[in-house]
Formats: structure tokens, sequence, C-alpha cells
């Protein structure tokens, strides 16, 4: 194995470890019911739990061990730049409302990228025991109840007629008001529509073929940096929505045969 290829191993290990550790604690609070300390940070409808700033705390602590020369960027604050040349993105618990209201749709979301882009992602579901991971020129792959990894391999549908689409909403409500126009078109199009509330998992059952297609305007980095990566590496086109007028960037993701007809809906407000 070349370094490259033993370093970029290494990276997925550690991962993997930091979002199995986090998912762990989470999942405990989850099934206890715990919803403490709940603030908001850019409006009302924008949660911050304990349980985040916790999660992430642990994770940056895991990393520091691990890594400490790698920069990170996390969701609650964290950004650091480092002085390896990798930077670790972090979203300790993305689907936060649905964590707060008891639905098990929520992630834990961690990727680690250099100048070049991601080099490795892990997406982990806790509440089903199910951990999506990539890394660049390698599988895309998950692995259930801690089995072996089994390779991922997106849809192929290519008609939007038979298609279900996931998407996402942002906090702001003139954004949100832009988007639901968006809705207005892609409905009468598609199968149907899903939000489910965790834009990292969205991408993560994208790749497995659970949706043929996702997007959403106003993620950030942390949302989908790993779930992008695993998208792309189960065979999907992955494309940056263009910020306009009325909505923020964002990201879409599809087979090859549904970009065209998705982005001439999606593209622009």
């Amino acid at each position: 194995m070349s370094a490259v290829a033993e370093l970029t191993d290494e990276l997925l290990q550690v991962a993997v470890e930091a979002a199995r550790m986090a998912g762990a604690m989470l999942l405990e609070r989850f099934e206890r019911g715990e919803a403490r300390g709940v603030s908001t940070k850019s409006t009302p409808t924008d949660p911050v739990s304990e349980a985040d700033i916790s999660s992430e705390r642990a994770i940056h602590e895991l990393l520091q061990r691990r890594r400490p020369r790698d920069g990170l960027l996390g969701e609650e604050g964290d950004d650091q730049l480092g002085a390896s040349g990798l930077r670790w993105i972090v979203d300790p618990l993305d689907g936060t409302v649905n964590f707060l209201f008891g639905l098990p749709q929520w992630s834990v979301s961690v990727a680690v990228g250099d100048s070049a882009g991601t080099v490795a992602g892990v997406v982990y579901d806790p509440c089903r025991d199910q951990l999506f991971a990539a890394a660049r020129g390698g599988e895309a792959s998950v692995s259930v109840g801690g089995g072996a990894p089994q390779r991922l391999k997106g849809s192929t549908c290519a008609d939007l007629s038979t298609a279900l689409i996931a998407t996402g909403f942002a906090y702001d409500a003139q954004v949100r008001a832009a988007q639901a126009e968006l809705m207005v078109r892609v409905l009468p199009r598609a199968r149907d529509i899903r939000r489910l509330g965790s834009a990292a998992l969205d991408l993560a059952w994208t790749a497995w073929g659970r949706c043929d297609g996702y997007f959403e305007h106003g993620v950030k980095p942390w949302d989908v940096a790993a779930g992008a990566l695993i998208c792309e590496r189960a065979g999907l086109c992955v494309l940056d929505l263009p910020e306009d007028r009325r909505l923020p960037k964002g990201i879409l993701v599809a087979a090859e045969g549904l970009v065209e007809p998705l982005l001439e809906l999606v593209g622009r407000a």
C-alpha cells in the first residue's frame, strides 16, 4: 500500500471512530428523551442543543488526540486551520429538530479534506446502526449493525416521473418561501418528494438508492462534505447549485439522466 493510501485509510478509520463515538453518546440521550439546554442560532427555528455542543466537543477531543496537527471546522463553533494541510469538517448532530422531537432521522457527519476537496467522509445513523463511508478514489460503502461493508450504488433512474426526490428547507423564512415555489414545480413532475430533516443522511440514503435524487439550497460545508463524497463514489453526479437573487448556494445529487430535468426546475428561484 502506498503512503497516500495508508494515510487515506488512517483518516477514514479516524472518521469512523469519531462518528461512532459521538453517535453512541447521542443515542443514549435520545433514548432517554433528553432535550436539555436548547437555544437558537440564526433564527428562532434554528435550534442548537447541549447535545450538539457536547458531541462536537467529544469529537474535537478525539481528533486532538489522534490528529493534533490537523485543522477543524465544526458547526457549533470550532474553526481551526491546523498545520498539516488537512482539515476536519464536522456536523456533530445533523437533524437537531428531529432529535429534539424524538424522530429517529438524525446523524453524525465527519469528513476530512485538503486543498483539492474531501479526502474521506463518514455519515453515521445511530438509530439504525448504519455507517456510510467513502474515501477519495475508493468505493462508497454501508455497514449495517457493525457488519461487513457493502458497496453502495446510487439509483440509475432517468425518468423524473418515477423518481423519488429528497430535499430540505432553510431556516430563513424568505428562503423557505422561494423553496416552496420550487416544490410547486417539482411535485407535479416527480413520483414524490421527501423532506426528512438530516441533509447528511439524505445524501447517504441517496447513495444507497433509497432516493433517486436530492437537492437543497442553503446547506453548509459540514452538512454535505461527507455525504457528497459518498454520493460521488457511489456513481452519482454531484453539482453545486448557484446562488441567485432569492436562494443561497446549494447542492444537487442524482444519476446523470435526472440531472438536467431537475436542474431546470430547481436551479433558480
